[in-house]
């Protein structure tokens, strides 16, 4: 299906993007297109202007803050995370993870700041941003805010970022020393999840959240709360998890039914923390 008719800008610096947002009723920002282009054809979205980022050049940046923590710009696309020495040094989980999102081209125009907004219960960077501690600057006319990750996401395809409004970039703290996992089950080899989960493991405990379970990513608490007594061999995180899927409420659909996703909640909650213990982080 053709799109229906658009006003197009696009803004050489983010001050003009921010101006354009909040000047024009119905305005929505541009950055990979992936998602929102396809739902424009299918009219479920009809934006009067669409405000495209790709000439802002400070949002494609990564680098470290004064404080130290990475700082990846809301344009950074998933190509760019798997091949960046500095998410490398810092945070090698967002990389490999980023590495497995869809095919190549997926990854070369697919951003951060694109997934993160679309709010898409089964993408993977919500329940990784989530346990990772991130937090993301939003900028408005009005000045700019740091949001913490457990209060950005607010529902399905609704985050913190309001009318008007952009998300500028995503700063996540280094490992230092910390361990990280990240696992589950997609539907086909690049598809989306049917169930993750994603862990950390450092010397304050253990972090656990899981997607593609409920509109937000879900912090495992009581989970968590079981392994604070740090033995984290297989037996131990198998015990911690059992009862988990007790406590969600996920969907059921073509892919899963609900009692299905509450099992795979549990073993891949199991296998990232395993991952995260063992340092391995892989999938």
């Amino acid at each position: 299906m053709l799109l229906s008719e658009v006003a197009y800008a696009r803004p050489a610096s983010v001050d003009e993007a921010i101006a354009l947002l909040a000047g024009n009723d119905g305005a929505r920002a541009l950055a990979g297109g992936q998602t929102l282009i396809n739902v424009m054809k299918a009219r479920v979205a009809s934006p009067e202007v669409l405000v495209d980022l790709a000439d802002l050049a400070e949002l494609r940046e990564i680098g470290f803050s004064s404080a130290g923590l990475l700082e990846i710009g809301a344009m950074v696309t998933y190509a760019q995370l798997v091949s960046s020495s500095e998410v490398d040094v810092a945070r090698p989980i967002l990389a490999r993870v980023a590495a497995t999102i869809g095919d190549v081209q997926v990854r070369n125009r697919g951003t951060v700041g694109g997934n993160v907004c679309v709010a898409d219960p089964t993408n993977h960077l919500p329940p990784l941003l989530t346990v990772l501690d991130a937090t993301f600057t939003v900028r408005g006319e009005g000045g700019e805010r740091s949001v913490g990750a457990e209060d950005f996401f607010k529902g399905v395809y609704l985050t913190e970022v309001g009318e008007g409004e952009l998300l500028t970039k995503v700063s996540v703290p280094p490992s230092k020393g910390a361990g990280d996992g990240f696992a589950g089950v997609t539907i086909g080899k690049h598809g989306t999840y049917i169930v993750n989960a994603t862990a950390t493991v450092s010397e304050d405990g253990v972090r656990i959240a899981l997607g593609c379970v409920g509109a937000v990513p879900v912090r495992a608490t009581a989970m968590e709360e079981a392994l604070s007594g740090g033995d984290l061999g297989e037996d131990a995180v198998r015990a911690a998890a059992e009862g988990l899927g007790a406590s969600l409420d996920p969907p059921g659909d073509v892919h899963g039914s609900a009692d299905y996703r509450r099992r795979l909640a549990e073993v891949s909650a199991v296998r990232a923390v395993l991952q995260a213990a063992s340092g391995t982080g892989g999938q």
